[in-house]
């Protein structure tokens, strides 16, 4: 019997530098990939839920192998790597497959900027590193949730919530969901992180459901105010009753 084409995927992008022309280390020295396992670990045990209850989707998982661990300023050397997986992805599931780009910190920033991309249908970006000057016309379309601890040092969750405002004033639909008592290396709440990534990819891709907030959040206008697109985890969760799919921790 001929193997079903994937119906969707999913691209991981992990974090890196801001400089540095070496390449990434391999296996458990790259921290920055290892962070993501997880992700990819949940994320994959998703959408095998998914195909067992009998919707027929078939979903891709794939990260993003970094030539060079940092960005490099104008080099952009994350956002080139992203661009080329993606391009390896439409060969290997097809031209036309919807795919949602998962990235943290630095990855987020180049899942943000390969956006444009005629596959990328949305983008879920993890303490995302959002410079003041980066675009944001390329967004315009596609499905944008930002998620950024209120603690985070390394990259800063005000940029976050700019970028967000910028995007939707430029035609994406976004939204901001602030962890408290998160960090960076988003090891504090892991649970959390974890399961409201799962559940923000596998909503934007059509095989979950998303939160009823940040579905509303996401239809704003162009014109709304930043404050307006923010949600917070805790209240988030609060919404969704204790028999909500948010975890406590």
């Amino acid at each position: 019997m001929a193997q079903r084409p994937p119906s969707a995927a999913v691209l991981v992008l992990h974090g890196g530098h801001e400089n540095g022309t070496e390449p990434p280390p391999w296996g458990p020295l790259n921290l920055p990939g290892v962070r993501m396992r997880p992700f990819v670990h949940a994320l994959r045990r998703a959408t095998r839920a998914s195909r067992a209850d009998g919707d027929g989707t078939e979903v891709l998982v794939r990260q993003v192998r970094y030539a060079h661990r940092g960005w490099n300023g104008p080099r952009a050397d994350a956002l080139h790597d992203a661009l080329a997986a993606l391009d390896a992805l439409g060969e290997e599931a097809g031209d036309d497959v919807p795919v949602v780009l998962l990235g943290h910190s630095m990855g987020a920033r180049a899942a943000l900027r390969a956006a444009g991309h005629p596959l990328v249908r949305g983008v879920v970006g993890l303490a995302p590193w959002c410079p003041p000057g980066d675009p944001v016309t390329q967004l315009a379309g596609r499905d944008v949730v930002l998620v950024h601890s209120s603690r985070d040092r390394i990259t800063s969750p005000q940029a976050t919530q700019s970028l967000t405002a910028r995007a939707r004033r430029a035609g994406a639909r976004t939204c901001m969901v602030t962890v408290r008592g998160g960090d960076h290396a988003m090891i504090r709440r892991a649970p959390a992180w974890h399961r409201l990534t799962t559940e923000l990819v596998t909503g934007l891709l059509g095989t979950g459901s998303l939160p009823e907030p940040v579905t509303a959040a996401l239809g704003l206008p162009r014109t709304a105010e930043p404050t307006e697109g923010t949600l917070d985890l805790d209240r988030l969760r609060a919404a969704r009753g204790p028999a909500g799919l948010l975890p406590r921790s």
